[in-house]
């Protein structure tokens, strides 16, 4: 089911979303000391439940660029947007008609519906247009307006316009990790992205700190205007591997490194 047929279990993973731990209180810095990775709760799985891979698990902006592109030299100048990709164009179209261009539309499609710009409305709505089957544009736009509500938005740090507070930045990134073709005909075919994702406010006193999760995320697309776009969307934990022992880092390494490390603008 897509937005637009009424099922948002289906399109965002129903229950099976991932989670992000709310720390009791505002006192200090939740990322410093030795603290292992806090456990993950309800309000990643409510964040998922908008899209995000999630859909939301939300950031990456990608401007089109042909699929015949492979020079180098496009990714290498850094946006200036803490969350945006590194490069001056990212590849949103133009995927080969073949079964590993289907699963490189899912794995870059990944990194979009997972990105902050999700919790702008003209930014998603871009977005939208860029990813979704045409027929089903309509009902994910109506679906992630009522998602995407000023509530939503205050409830993960943000304000309600989906901004982040000054002297804060707000981190929201999905990377593939591997794709796999689990249907495929020259029409549609359906794949499953394994994906590694950061979520959270980073700034001193932040009561969301960053932390990062393990979700797979299933797309059925179809081949519509000489390109795959999404029919429908849905997402489960893991496959999850066992944390580290490395120290948690500082609010200020985690904002430093956002800011300092762009995302990539073509997945596979």
């Amino acid at each position: 089911m897509s937005p637009g047929d009424g099922n948002d279990d289906d399109l965002y993973g129903g229950t099976g979303q991932t989670r992000t731990r709310l720390p009791d209180g505002g006192q200090g810095d939740m990322y410093g000391g030795a603290a292992r990775r806090p456990a993950r709760s309800s309000s990643r799985s409510l964040i998922t439940v908008v899209g995000v891979v999630v859909l939301l698990v939300a950031a990456i902006a990608f401007a089109n660029r042909g699929n015949s592109s492979s020079d180098d030299g496009d990714a290498k100048k850094p946006d200036t947007s803490p969350t945006a990709p590194t490069g001056t164009k990212a590849v949103t179209s133009g995927f080969a008609h073949d079964k590993q261009g289907a699963q490189s539309a899912a794995a870059n499609y990944a990194v979009q519906l997972g990105s902050a710009e999700m919790f702008n409305k003209a930014q998603r709505d871009r977005i939208l247009q860029e990813v979704i089957t045409p027929s089903r544009v309509t009902g994910f736009e109506d679906t992630l307006d009522k998602a995407y509500s000023p509530e939503f938005n205050t409830n993960v740090g943000l304000n309600k316009d989906g901004s982040s507070p000054q002297g804060y930045t707000f981190v929201s990134r999905t990377t593939p990790i591997g794709t796999k073709a689990t249907g495929y005909s020259a029409s549609t075919a359906n794949v499953a992205v394994w994906c590694s994702g950061l979520l959270g406010m980073a700034g001193e006193n932040s009561k969301n700190p960053v932390t990062n999760s393990w979700f797979t995320i299933s797309m059925k697309l179809e081949w519509t205007g000489g390109d795959w776009k999404i029919v429908t969307h849905s997402q489960k934990d893991g496959p999850a591997p066992v944390p580290g022992d490395e120290r948690a880092s500082s609010s200020d390494e985690i904002a430093n490194a956002v800011e300092g490390y762009g995302g990539f603008t073509y997945a596979r």
